[in-house]
């Protein structure tokens, strides 16, 4: 009975932060577009057969079966239209901040999730050095009140972004960048412990970092410095999986996978719940910005041909290259999902 009552809450919750993203996201596009004239036939929150709709004005607003994504169909969107508030018939400026308004929005959402984050906690994370553990590696390069500016050529703006290059590295073996008394000084060959976690070589952070005072001035320009941070992990991390062999296919999750995670986080906490909820809204933000067909990455990236063209596309041609790209992430979707109900066996 147990296990049943929280696969039901696990669900519940996917389906309100999946709906809520999908919603803000498709929000922005329609925002965009009402306040460029475009017309709109319809604004949908799921996939597939209609379960309701109602007609407000030239716009049919839908609920449909599969809250697996959503849809502003705007007139002359993938097809020429001879209708003046057609997309396909808008200043190319005007289609890119209505494409772009979508990821945009997501974006915002998980800043605005940070920023609530930092409120609540205690103190913020400098990525500045406060003491070292018992027998520390690292209390022979740095030294207390030492700030880390970059590590191997990146800039480090939060103790979030610490964690987070440290995690990638495998030797444990890092150019640190820090300012101390005031001077930038490049600590080379910076020799980190390493420790085994479940046959995976990991680096271990032997040292605690200064928690700042929280202000009205610093927590905004904090949880701006985080959401970066975070924005970073998720290019890095799809940068990984496509150009590097550090992920493989079968570490991909989907909905399914998903929403086990955030079932996980809620189990941990709110600030988890919060955290959670902020990576997936950036995740998809970024996602959605990268220049493949289907996405609005792909759509943007449309929009600049066409001004390097000095004239656009044709229409028919880059429907039927967003249609082939929206059937290949389909089908991909299909295989993620399938290994991540594998997983539960």
């Amino acid at each position: 009975m147990i296990f049943h009552l929280n696969t039901l809450v696990t669900v519940v919750l996917a389906l309100f932060v999946f709906g809520s993203l999908v919603l803000i996201h498709e929000l922005g596009h329609f925002l965009a577009a009402k306040k460029c004239d475009v017309k709109i036939n319809e604004f949908a929150i799921g996939m597939g057969p209609t379960v309701f709709s109602t007609q407000r004005g030239e716009t049919t607003y839908a609920l449909r079966a599969f809250p697996i994504g959503g849809f502003v169909s705007m007139e002359g969107e993938d097809d020429g239209s001879s209708d003046g508030r057609a997309f396909c018939n808008k200043k190319p400026w005007q289609r890119l901040f209505i494409t772009a308004a979508g990821p945009a929005m997501n974006l915002l959402l998980g800043y605005l999730l940070v920023l609530l984050l930092t409120t609540m906690g205690n103190a913020i994370a400098t990525p500045i050095i406060h003491s070292f553990d018992a027998e520390a590696v690292t209390s022979q390069y740095f030294e207390p009140g030492d700030r880390i500016l970059s590590m191997d050529g990146k800039r480090v703006r939060t103790a979030n972004d610490v964690s987070f290059y440290l995690s990638r590295e495998e030797d444990g073996i890092v150019d640190v960048e820090v300012l101390r008394d005031g001077q930038r000084v490049l600590l080379p060959d910076v020799h980190f412990k390493m420790r085994n976690l479940q046959g995976v070589d990991m680096v271990e952070i032997d040292f605690i970092v200064v928690g700042e005072q929280k202000s009205l001035l610093n927590v905004p320009v904090y949880a701006f410095d985080w959401t970066v941070s975070i924005t970073k992990q998720v290019w890095f991390s799809l940068w990984d999986l496509v150009f590097s062999d550090r992920y493989g296919m079968e570490q991909m999750s989907g909905p399914v996978g998903v929403a086990g995670a955030i079932g996980e986080s809620a189990a941990m906490g709110l600030d988890q719940f919060i955290i959670m909820v902020a990576v997936i809204t950036i995740n998809l933000g970024v996602f959605n910005l990268l220049p493949l067909p289907a996405l609005d990455g792909g759509r943007i990236a449309f929009v600049l041909l066409e001004l390097l063209r000095g004239k656009p596309l044709n229409p028919n041609i880059e429907g039927y290259i967003n249609t082939a790209g929206l059937l290949a992430f389909m089908g991909l979707m299909l295989f993620i999902t399938f290994n991540d109900i594998l997983k539960f066996f």
